[in-house]
This record gives C-alpha cells, sequence and structure tokens, in this order.
C-alpha cells in the first residue's frame, strides 16, 4: 500500500475516535443525563468527578488528535501536502495525537479507577457527596455489590465506568493509529507517497 493510500486508512478512523472522544468527555458533565450536577458544581460544590474537568477526551483524545487527523488525510490529496514534506511534517502532527492519545488515555484511567462523585444518601444527599472508590485501586469494578453505595446521580456508576471505558478504547486507537502514521510518515519521506505528483519527478 502506497504511504499516502495508507494515510487516509489512518485518518478517517481518527475522525470518528476524536469524535467519539469530545462526545463522551461533554456527557461525563451530565451524569444521569441531568444538568443540575454540573450547576452545582459550577457554584463550588463537588459534584462532578475531577478528571472529567481534566478534559482528556476533549482536548486529548478530541482537538489532539483531530487537528493531525486533518493534516494526515491531507497527505493523501494530490496537488495537496502529498509529497514528502507533507510526509515529513504529518511525523510531528502523528507525535502531537500520540501525545494526546496519551493523556486521554491517562485520565480516562485514572477516572475508571477512582470512581464518581456521588452521594451515598438519597435522604440527605447534600451532606454525603464523596468519591468512596478514591482508593479501591479500582477494585470496585469487579465488585458490583459496591456500587450501591452510590445513591446519586442515578447509576451514576454504571454511566462513568462505560463512558469512561470508550474513551479508553478510543485513546488506545488513536495511540496505535498515530503512532503507525509516525513510520508511515517517515516511509513517505524517505521514499515518496506514490502520487502521480512525485511519480512523474
Amino acid at each position: 500500500m502506497c504511504t499516502g493510500a495508507c494515510s487516509k486508512f489512518i485518518a478517517i478512523p481518527l475522525y470518528v475516535l476524536a469524535l467519539v472522544s469530545v462526545i463522551c468527555n461533554i456527557m461525563l458533565f451530565f451524569p444521569a443525563f441531568d444538568t443540575q450536577f454540573a450547576k452545582a458544581d459550577k457554584k463550588g460544590n463537588a459534584r462532578i468527578t475531577d478528571e472529567v474537568k481534566y478534559m482528556g477526551g476533549l482536548i486529548g483524545g478530541g482537538i489532539m488528535v483531530l487537528i493531525p487527523a486533518i493534516h494526515i488525510h491531507l497527505t493523501s490529496a494530490k496537488n495537496c501536502c502529498a509529497n514528502r514534506c507533507g510526509m515529513f511534517l504529518s511525523i510531528g502532527f502523528a507525535a502531537a495525537g500520540v501525545l494526546g492519545a496519551i493523556f486521554s488515555l491517562s485520565v480516562a484511567s485514572v477516572g475508571l479507577a477512582n470512581g464518581p462523585v456521588c452521594s451515598s444518601s438519597k435522604e440527605y444527599p447534600e451532606n454525603h457527596w464523596g468519591r468512596p472508590f478514591a482508593n479501591s485501586s479500582g477494585s470496585y469494578l469487579s465488585d458490583k455489590s459496591l456500587w450501591s453505595l452510590c445513591k446519586i446521580p442515578e447509576n451514576v456508576i454504571e454511566f462513568n465506568v462505560g463512558l469512561f471505558s470508550t474513551l479508553l478504547v478510543a485513546a488506545s486507537l488513536e495511540l496505535i493509529l498515530c503512532a503507525i502514521q509516525m513510520v508511515n510518515g517517515l516511509f513517505g519521506c524517505l521514499c515518496g507517497t506514490c502520487s502521480g505528483k512525485e511519480a512523474s519527478k
């Protein structure tokens, strides 16, 4: 496969993964699909998981991957960046994507291990907010009997586990694809992109 065609094959999944990361990060701001917790957190009452506010999915897995994906895609387009210089630059862009993916992966891992912010009481929720699994090293994930400790927001553990897990998978795939593009960019820089423009030289 030509390096230019390989770039296109890499860029298109990166678009999808970046979009998924952004959506997951935004959704995590609204546990139980309710805006009241985000509003309360904005007022200084801790209601949103800290790792959500680091915006690993929005910045790392989203923006820091989306921008490289655009350039990587352009290296497959004729009369644009489908040349040795474009492929050389794609190495740097892909490296930035790797860093973004690592950031997203790290934040999602910590968020999953520490669990959500929740209240253990439905009767007096204001006095019982905290992170009951913060020191569990993720052991709560395999013991669903502990999940009943979180009463509010409703089903917040399933909500966080599902979205943080999705971020983990997305970031892992982004990391792999960007790493492959770094190698592909090196070959494209040394050997060309197989585009008609370069073939004619």
